[in-house]
Parts: structure tokens; sequence; C-alpha cells
């Protein structure tokens, strides 16, 4: 039998490898998209089902032929999970024109992209899934995430267009609200000294990233929000 086929960006050591092992379990071909070749490699040494392809999703051009090889070589894409995100810190002042461009390209128009590649054979079999995984910074703008909070803003205003008029026609699109911190090495050697229920899983977040794959039509969540049960919200 043919395996489903689920596409994942941003493939790096937490959240995008948590997603790929989870639809890898589940019984999918994997396409795992990321810039950095050593890394996808090293992880489709551990996947069987995982597929690496070095794709810049800031591209149009190389998402377009991107998506045209993971389509030949494993078939349609029933899932996507745009999981790529770039991001700079500073405040207004600090930012430089160009840093909110640069994370306007990967955060937004690389889910336009991926979207306008994939959804209409989505819309033409009358399935599939397209999953962002976002953070609190689409709803706030803090002080030094002046060039990456209306980026995200952006792109889930962009999922929200995306999932009325998807939606109706079969395709299931979904935001994933992650308040949380997630756990990472770098993200551990940042906040030294917290203790483990501090952070996020990464494999909690791929399961919720199956749990809404995978949603009855007579139940379709679009923002989900998830957080650490000791987060102060």
């Amino acid at each position: 039998m043919t395996r489903p086929v689920c596409l994942v960006t941003g493939v790096g050591p937490g959240t995008g490898s948590a997603i790929c092992r989870r639809f890898e379990a589940g019984g999918y071909d994997v396409a795992m998209l990321a810039r950095d070749e050593d890394r996808l490699q090293s992880l489709n040494e551990e996947l069987p089902g995982g597929h690496p392809y070095v794709c810049d999703v800031s591209s149009e051009n190389a998402v377009k032929e991107t998506v045209a090889r993971v389509t030949k070589d494993l078939g349609a894409p029933e899932v996507v999970i745009h999981n790529a995100v770039r991001g700079t810190r500073g405040t207004v002042l600090e930012v430089s024109p160009r840093d909110l461009q640069r994370n306007f390209e990967v955060n937004v128009l690389g889910l336009l992209y991926l979207t306008q590649a994939m959804a209409p054979t989505m819309v033409e079999n009358g399935k599939g899934a397209i999953i962002i995984t976002g953070n609190t910074a689409a709803r706030r703008g803090k002080d030094f995430f002046a060039a990456f909070a209306p980026t995200k803003a952006a792109q889930r205003i962009l999922a929200e267009s995306m999932a009325r008029d998807l939606g109706p026609k079969g395709v299931h699109v979904a935001f994933i609200m992650i308040d949380a911190v997630i756990d990472v090495p770098w993200t551990r050697e940042a906040f030294a000294g917290q203790p483990d229920d501090f952070y996020i899983k990464p494999s909690a977040i791929a399961d919720e990233a199956w749990h809404l794959a995978h949603q009855d039509k007579s139940s379709w969540a679009f923002e989900v929000e998830i957080r650490p049960f000791g987060e102060n919200w």
C-alpha cells in the first residue's frame, strides 16, 4: 500500500525533528525540508520513512521545485506543516528594515508559497491539512520583537484567511499557538536553572500537530494554544 505523505519545513533539532518522528511513526513518508543538509542527513539516517530535501522556503522557485520533486518521489503530500521560522531580536530603533523583510519572507511568504503549491491538489482530492506552528508573538508586539512579531501576526492572519477559504473545500488549516520555551539545547543554556517543567517538549508539540492533522471534520480546530501547566499567562 502507498503510504500517505507529510511535508515538514524547518526541520531542526527541536520541533521540526519531533514532528518528522511522530508522523513517520504514524505510517507516513515524511518529506523533511531545511536549509542545512547535514542536519537533514543525520535525521534521515534515523528515520526509514524520512526523505531529506534542501530548500529555502523564502524562495518561491525553490518551494515550487521542491514540491515537484516530493510529489514525483513520494506522491502529493496530504499534510503540510510549516514549522520554518526566522526571528531576530531588537527594538524598533535597533532593527533594520531588512530584518523585518527577511523574517516576513520565511514566516509569511514561505507559507503562501507552500499553500499555492500544494493546496490545489488537496482541494481536488477533497482532503488535506496545512498546520502552522506559531507563538504568542502573533498576538503581542513585545519591545524586543519589533522585526519578528509583525511577521508572526501576519502569518496567523494569513492562516485564518486560508482556513476560511480552504476549509469548506475539504482542507483543514490550523495554527498552533505555542506559549512556552521549547526544550532544545540552546534554550536550556539560555534559561539555565529552570526546572524541567518550565519547558514544552518538542514531542508534545508534535503530538498536537498529529492530533490536528487527524481531527474529525465535524470538529476542526483553527487555533489551538498549548503551554506548560505552570506557564504564567
